[in-house]
């Protein structure tokens, strides 16, 4: 195969799925691994991607506006979620006085909660999350606002003031992007808002983000990446480790 093609390849499965290691590759193109870190090395070298331990990453540049609805976003990444949700879950006291964002991954935290946890007291500007905590029998407060159809999320003024009653000794956030100098994103402003209300109102913050989410940049900004913790099933590039705590489920 010439090395055209091969880069060709390795560019679209790396368009697919945000992230690809070495062994991916060249199980992919059947292909050495010696060959594969060349092609790696050299894509790297014209920009096409980051060379990473281990594999490779998209470029920190990709921009993207649009947003899948929850639903949708219901399918995308399951396990990982779970993986994430689970260890996010192990984090809550029962003392503490915690937000929850909307979101997919949020959404499987909340289904995750046991034990402790379910003694913690709870606001959430997602519709679904307060009914699932509710149903637990969870201690939930929803702040006034309007209802975002696309992500199910209560946003505006009213959310942004009820936000203001509040001190959080944790918050657990999504972001529909995470990049190295664009911080954590999203596609909606509303929502930005509200997230970055929260972040600024919690003693400590959890980002859970799957590895999907590296290297793209949503229009929105929430926060730089000191602002809080990245919680992931795997960080595709070390250099995310110098900016904050990144605590991957995957070891």
């Amino acid at each position: 195969m010439l090395a055209e093609e091969r880069f060709s390849l390795i560019l679209k499965q790396l368009e697919r799925q945000r992230t690809v290691t070495v062994q991916e590759l060249c199980e992919a193109l059947n292909t050495s691994e010696s060959t594969i870190r060349r092609d790696l090395t050299e894509l790297d070298r014209l920009g096409k991607l980051n060379k990473v331990h281990g594999g490779a990453t998209l470029p920190d540049s990709r921009f993207l506006a649009d947003e899948p609805t929850m639903a949708a976003k219901e399918t995308l990444a399951v396990a990982q979620k779970r993986s994430i949700a689970q260890t996010a879950a192990g984090l809550i006291q029962a003392d503490d006085f915690v937000f929850i964002d909307a979101g997919s991954t949020t959404l499987e935290l909340v289904h995750a909660l046991e034990g402790d946890a379910l003694k913690a007291g709870y606001v959430t500007n997602g519709v679904a999350h307060a009914r699932a905590l509710a149903r637990k029998g969870c201690r939930v407060y929803l702040p006034g606002g309007l209802l975002r159809p696309q992500t199910e999320a209560i946003v505006g003024a009213p959310a942004l003031a009820s936000l203001q009653q509040y001190r959080f000794t944790k918050a657990f956030m999504g972001a529909n992007g995470v990049a190295l100098e664009a911080g954590f994103t999203t596609p909606d402003p509303e929502e930005a808002a509200v997230k970055a209300t929260v972040v600024h109102r919690a003693r400590e913050s959890w980002f859970l983000v799957d590895d999907a989410k590296f290297a793209r940049i949503c229009p929105a900004v929430i926060a730089d990446l000191h602002s809080g913790a990245i919680l992931t099933n795997r960080c595709p590039n070390p250099k995310y480790k110098q900016y904050t705590l990144v605590k991957e489920t995957e070891l």
